[in-house]
């Protein structure tokens, strides 16, 4: 998954010229000891960064850095190695795709577990959200209504239906879907990957199916129905913090297991909606967050 939300580079400008934020730190980080927090280039990473930065900060941490985005989980995964990151947060399915790319494990606790056994030396995940930001088919009201619930319900009617959704769909989905559920579409469109050319496609009926993202704020916006994966074709994708081993004391590791903990899909999926669609700045929205939660010490 890799979702490039198009506030991403606001936020950034505004991470940049952030003053009197009591979560905002120094711009600069690397010296031994401190802790220097990675995003991706997907502005929901980018949050959860301040989240984790701000937690930290709370925990006591003194020299905690937030990076502006690093690029791909290659790149992340290096700097962890090296130690010029110390923290990101990711996705528990993609991620451990990553170190094992024949995984079979699709539940929250099956991948976790697996992830823990696959990770190299040097990394550690600390617990996993409930918070999933996983794929999901969805499609309009209408069709719904019609018996089409579950990915069993639409793989015995999938040759009626335009498909639409990221490049890599024939690739990664294709076949999958066809061997679990039957389901061969009509047609397979590329639109883009859970973005605006997607939606639009639902909407208006050029496409009938698509994949859109568990924490879209555009499935309830529009009415759209998310179809259940009965038999998980997608794996989880729980947000859990990817460490390099030995850079976090076990009080500040505390501090990001109780962020997790207290972190739901749902709540993932209102965040998106302050930075993306509100345009607020990311440091204010982590400092709500953590306060909502009883993660922050009262100011």
């Amino acid at each position: 998954m890799k979702r490039t939300v198009t506030a991403l580079l606001a936020g950034i400008a505004l991470l940049a010229t952030a003053c009197g934020n009591p979560l905002a730190g120094g711009a600069e980080g690397g010296a031994t000891g401190d802790i220097i927090i990675g995003a991706s280039d997907v502005g929901e990473s980018l949050l959860l960064a301040q989240i984790y930065a701000g937690a930290l900060r709370n925990a006591g941490a003194e020299n905690v850095t937030v990076r502006p985005p690093v690029g791909s989980r290659e790149v992340v995964v290096k700097a962890l190695q090296d130690k010029s990151l110390s923290v990101v947060p990711d996705y528990s399915g993609n991620l451990l795709r990553y170190f094992d790319k024949d995984t079979q494990a699709t539940t929250p606790q099956d991948v976790y577990a697996q992830l823990k056994q696959k990770l190299p030396s040097g990394f550690e995940v600390l617990e996993q959200a409930p918070a999933e930001d996983k794929d999901l088919l969805v499609v309009r009201k209408e069709l719904a209504d019609s018996g089409i619930r579950t990915f069993s319900d639409l793989g015995k009617r999938c040759k009626e239906f335009v498909f639409g959704g990221p490049g890599q769909w024939s690739s990664r989905w294709k076949d999958k879907i066809k061997t679990l559920y039957g389901c061969e579409f009509a047609e397979i469109r590329t639109t883009d990957t859970g973005g605006p050319v997607t939606v639009a496609a639902l909407k208006s009926g050029d496409v009938q199916v698509a994949d859109l993202f568990s924490t879209s704020s555009s499935i309830a916006a529009n009415g759209f129905v998310p179809l259940v994966d009965d038999k998980n074709m997608f794996p989880a994708q729980n947000i859990v913090p990817l460490v390099a081993k030995g850079t976090l004391s076990p009080k500040e590791a505390d501090a990001l297991n109780r962020v997790s903990a207290a972190l739901t899909t749902d709540q993932l999926t209102e965040l998106n909606v302050q930075f993306s669609e509100e345009k607020r700045n990311p440091l204010d929205v982590a400092e709500e967050f953590l306060r909502k939660n009883n993660l922050l010490a009262p100011a």
